[in-house]
């Protein structure tokens, strides 16, 4: 899957300024070797310290996706999020808001070049992508289409529950388990949104976490303890208190620009179940004309097979 050198396009190692953050973004643009000016698109990656071709597991799908894209023709921009890879900033105290306005000064750099035809630069997010892409184009008239990979269509709280529900039927849990666990959850998230001091939040979760760990059965006990303790340091930051009650509809209504809307009919965690219909409604609601949603058979939240 990973394109060999020499590659049929050319390469640049490129960075730009969000000088709002006085942050430097680090990416490579590809550019077509066929004559210009050539469409575009900016990849948006998902949650977490991300570097710009979105590496997980090994797995670089915006460098398979930027290979792809620009042997059709069409320049690609991607980029380490702030404070990953050779991009500057706190990527600790960013939230999608943040990330949405380096996505923008991202747009703004491509633009810039002569390479590019400015009428014809795009947005392709995916998961948290999925959010921060609305974001970006209900700021920017430079956005002609956005294409949501992965992309929730609910608030962060509801895709957190049936994400869990789904993952714990999948390892065999039992519907009363996947009660419990709704519970707990939903204890956390409750803590989380009404208390904005982090000592606090961090203390009431680890008597919640406690209380949780005791109605367990002892053979899920030792399973479950480190799980929880990386779970408690995860919602207790900005980042996800910005998740947890943002509603991407409130974006998704103001597009008007042509919309792709993507889902694997076996991703967990963002289900295309809970979210293509509500994307879909939105967007026929807010009266766009131009929009397309796919559930793509047999494919995970990274698209494989």
């Amino acid at each position: 899957q990973v394109p060999k050198i020499p590659l049929p396009y050319t390469e640049e190692h490129i960075s730009y300024n969000n000088p709002e953050a006085e942050v430097t973004l680090s990416g490579t643009l590809t550019l077509p070797t066929s004559k210009g000016p050539f469409p575009a698109v900016v990849l948006v990656a998902g949650s977490g310290p991300i570097d710009r071709d979105e590496t997980v597991f090994g797995h670089k799908p915006f460098l398979v996706l930027a290979d792809y894209l620009t042997r059709q023709g069409i320049a690609v921009l991607r980029f380490d999020k702030r404070g990953c890879g050779k991009s500057t900033g706190n990527y600790d105290k960013a939230t999608s808001q943040e990330f949405s306005d380096d996505v923008l000064a991202g747009v703004a750099y491509i633009k810039s070049r002569k390479e590019v035809n400015a009428n014809q630069i795009g947005l392709i997010g995916h998961s948290e992508g999925g959010v921060i892409c609305p974001m970006v184009a209900a700021k920017s008239k430079d956005v002609a289409f956005i294409v949501l990979m992965a992309g929730p269509g609910v608030t962060g709280e509801e895709i957190l529950y049936e994400q869990n529900a789904s993952i714990q039927r999948l390892a065999g849990g039992t519907e009363d388990t996947i009660k419990q666990s709704r519970k707990f959850q939903e204890e956390m998230f409750m803590l989380v949104k009404r208390e904005p001091d982090p000592q606090i939040v961090a203390e009431q979760l680890q008597e919640i976490a406690k209380k949780y760990m005791a109605a367990l059965p002892e053979i899920q006990d030792k399973l479950t303890l480190e799980y929880l303790k990386s779970l408690v340091a995860r919602v207790n930051t900005e980042w996800f208190r910005y998740f947890l009650t943002f509603d991407p509809s409130v974006t998704l209504k103001q597009m008007q620009v042509p919309v792709l809307v993507l889902n694997g009919e076996l991703d967990l965690q963002v289900s295309s179940k809970q979210n293509l219909a509500v994307i879909s409604r939105i967007l026929e609601e807010s009266g766009n004309k131009d929009f397309t949603t796919v559930e793509l058979p047999k494919l995970n939240h990274f698209f494989q097979t």
